[in-house]
């Protein structure tokens, strides 16, 4: 589910930003739904290792690759940009609500095929984590810091010197957001607030629709 999550969310990036006039990310096979593409030695496997091993197992940090874009092949720079940064988020949001339906036609495919009723129970469980872990990389780009994708949607907000100002924290890449996840783990819980939310209101729809037993939907 988190593989699957996260080349959605890039392919989504690559496609739109396709569809606006840019093909940097097609040519770099990007518009595909095979993770090797996606994979960065860093991102995808060195941080998370390292994160994992320093919190003794409790947490990891991680993500794809980014998709790299170049606003100058965009046929409108603004809407282009807007477009292409909230691609990702967008299809996180949507494949919350599909899961979310997915959950409901499984029950009912168990109903016609009551011996595959423990191998749909175990499909229900994975859509339950498609349903949190795409809420969670829907708000967590959602957030305002450079280079997520919530600080693209922000800039084009701001007046034209903030914004400039602005723009000059994407040279410091992920130390932003890094900064925020290690020593602001607080107002980080504040910001994604809302997934915890979601996840409960949407696991509450669907609860009633579970095949099997014996386990609790509502905790993660």
């Amino acid at each position: 589910m988190l593989v699957f999550s996260l080349v959605a969310h890039e392919y989504a990036h690559a496609a739109a930003a396709l569809g606006q006039g840019d093909d940097t990310g097609y040519m770099l096979g990007r518009v595909t739904f095979n993770p090797i593409p996606h994979i960065d030695l860093w991102l995808s496997i060195a941080i998370p290792a390292l994160t994992f091993y320093a919190s003794g197992g409790t947490f990891f940090f991680g993500g794809a690759k980014p998709v790299p874009v170049n606003p100058r092949k965009y046929r409108n720079y603004r809407k282009g940009d807007v477009i292409v940064s909230a691609a990702g988020v967008v299809t996180n949001l949507v494949l919350v609500l599909v899961f979310a339906v997915l959950f409901v036609l499984l029950r009912y495919l168990a109903v016609a095929l009551p011996n595959a009723a423990p191998t749909l129970d175990v499909a229900q469980r994975m859509a339950t984590w498609g349903i949190y872990l795409n809420l969670l990389l829907g708000f967590f780009n959602l957030i305002p810091i450079p280079p997520l994708d919530g600080s693209h949607l922000l800039y084009h907000a701001l007046p034209a010197g903030v914004g400039l100002q602005y723009r000059r924290l994407y040279g410091l890449g992920f130390l932003p957001v890094l900064a925020l996840v290690f020593f602001f783990p607080s107002a980080l819980r504040v910001l994604l607030a809302p997934v915890d939310w979601g996840y409960r209101l949407l696991t509450h729809v669907v609860a009633p629709f579970a095949v099997g037993g014996g386990w609790d939907i509502f905790q993660r």
